[in-house]
């Protein structure tokens, strides 16, 4: 595996014939990362991973400063995958002067479920995914859907700017408990741990009840809020949406995703079920 610190240097890689998948990434990987990997390969003649720790899509507060950094290990993981190129640049190659110029995804896209309680998360998240495209020049770009709206808001971004790519959802990966694997998970603690599963647990209840023909969508969220809250989540959501665009689902409406996103301790996870 091939490792490139600056645009220069992965550029110069970048000149080989072939189709190329890109897979960006904040790094502390894990097996569902590894999985978009394995993924990508069957996209393309060859993988590139990136490791960016994005202070842009951080608001004040939040752990950018303590996100786990884990960059050795994450480089035996990526060339255990048969990863070829690693983009791992340090911030001042990704922004060498203020980033002025910025994405901003419309408000009915990014204003809502995560984004209304993390403003301008995906103001950051579109920005340093566009600098990425241009800088690799993919041919294909795999996210997780895990991160359903951001892998929605990157898809639409693609598709008005008539970028080239093809934007890939990978399906989540989970613990044989169901927990959704997630950088963050390794800030609960065990007693946390072992509380996690509700998250799963209450999404799957919720879908489950849809899928049997219930429709009162606002009954369904304030049940599954409540179930949370007395297991010990403060919960941001519980949404019930349409997958292709999260918005507000109308009672005949089919093709729903139910997403979610709680805190247990300090610990904010999210995690959603297509129905």
């Amino acid at each position: 595996m091939q490792i490139h610190e600056t645009i220069a240097g992965l550029r110069a890689a970048r000149g080989y014939a072939g189709r190329l998948a890109l897979v960006p990434t904040m790094g502390n990987l894990h097996e569902g990362h590894i999985a978009l990997m394995t993924q990508a390969r069957s996209h393309a003649d060859q993988v590139m991973a990136t490791i960016f720790v994005n202070r842009l899509q951080f608001r004040p507060g939040e752990d950018f400063e303590t996100y786990p950094r884990t960059f050795e290990a994450d480089c035996e993981k990526l060339a255990g995958a048969g990863v070829d190129h690693l983009f791992a640049p340090t911030e001042a190659e990704m922004y060498p002067q203020p980033q002025t110029y910025q994405i901003e995804p419309p408000p009915e896209q990014a204003g809502i479920l995560d984004g209304e309680f993390r403003p301008g998360h995906f103001r950051g998240v579109a920005t340093v995914v566009m600098k990425l495209f241009q800088i690799a020049q993919p041919d294909a770009a795999l996210f997780g859907k895990k991160d359903y709206q951001q892998l929605m808001v990157i898809r639409n971004m693609a598709r008005e700017f008539n970028l080239p790519i093809e934007i890939i959802g990978g399906e989540t990966v989970r613990a044989a408990d169901g927990l959704a694997l997630s950088s963050r998970n390794g800030y609960l603690s065990a007693t946390e741990r072992a509380q996690a599963t509700n998250l799963y647990r209450v999404l799957t209840k919720v879908a489950e009840a849809v899928r049997d023909g219930s429709r009162d969508w606002a009954s369904l969220e304030q049940g599954a809020v409540r179930e949370l809250q007395a297991s010990g989540w403060i919960p941001d959501y519980v949404a019930l949406r349409k997958k292709v665009d999260l918005q507000l689902p109308s009672a005949h409406d089919s093709g729903l995703v139910v997403l979610a996103a709680a805190r247990l301790g300090s610990t904010r996870l999210i995690d959603n079920l297509e129905v």
